[in-house]
């Protein structure tokens, strides 16, 4: 059942939202040669123990016999898509990282992901962090009330698959807000006009992600979902509320 929020509940969210984009603003800066990971997700969790607020995904069970995720942040690097856990791995030149956060403050949840390049990075890899930004960005202004999720699904495709890349079909968004996942699943391909009807009180977490190869995924040992062909992956993701005009981002970096 997709949990419709009233318009405090959203500002809420929104408020949860500014704390974590804060949050993915700092890390993306401080991503630099010589970080580890594990240093980014303690950075992490200062900050928003900082903010009065919680880590979202710090000891998060998606199942009842899931082990409970070690991390404040998933952070996944090149062929890794998502659900990196942190650890001693410093950071190199030419690395893609993917930084994954979520924040509960007072009870409201939001949830976001960017990727950064480290260093010098490959023109096609520059183009891939870009295109899936790109992706992003028009299936937000997709989400209207009165549309569908296979509209916000053939946004993202269209601009991923127009630019010679894979959308990676396995891994999808995913209702927000109230629980860190909530219904409805928000595919990141489709057909327009196809799917549940969006409604105002919709709150999503859209997020794009492709790969240069074929976008085929597993999953890792530790959990962590990657590329089968070890192929450059980016990810970026945001929370957002639909409206009459689009959507309005609830976690703005």
């Amino acid at each position: 059942m997709v949990i419709l929020k009233s318009k405090k509940q959203i500002e809420g969210i929104y408020k949860s939202g500014k704390i974590l984009a804060k949050v993915l603003t700092t890390l993306a800066k401080k991503a630099k040669i010589g970080m580890s990971l594990i240093d980014l997700d303690n950075l992490a969790f200062n900050l928003i123990k900082e903010e009065n607020a919680k880590p979202a995904f710090l000891g998060y069970k998606p199942m009842p016999y899931s082990e409970p995720f070690p991390g404040t942040t998933c952070l996944s690097v090149n062929e890794e898509i998502v659900h990196g856990i942190p650890r001693p791995r410093k950071l190199i030149e030419g690395d893609i990282l993917k930084i994954d956060a979520g924040v509960n403050y007072k009870g409201f949840i939001s949830d976001a992901a960017l990727t950064v390049g480290i260093g010098k990075i490959s023109p096609k890899h520059e183009k891939l962090i870009k295109t899936v930004r790109k992706a992003l960005m028009m299936a937000i202004k997709s989400a209207k009330s009165g549309k569908s999720l296979g509209d916000i699904g053939w946004a993202i495709q269209k601009v991923i698959e127009s630019n010679g890349f894979s959308v990676i079909k396995e891994l999808t968004g995913h209702g927000v807000g109230i629980h860190l996942h909530e219904e409805p699943v928000v595919l990141n391909y489709g057909k327009p006009g196809t799917g549940m009807k969006l409604r105002e009180g919709m709150v999503i977490a859209i997020e794009p992600m492709a790969s240069l190869g074929k976008g085929e995924i597993i999953e890792k040992e530790d959990g962590a979902f990657a590329t089968a062909d070890n192929s450059i992956a980016a990810h970026f993701e945001k929370t957002i509320a639909v409206t009459k005009k689009g959507g309005r981002i609830l976690t703005p970096y």
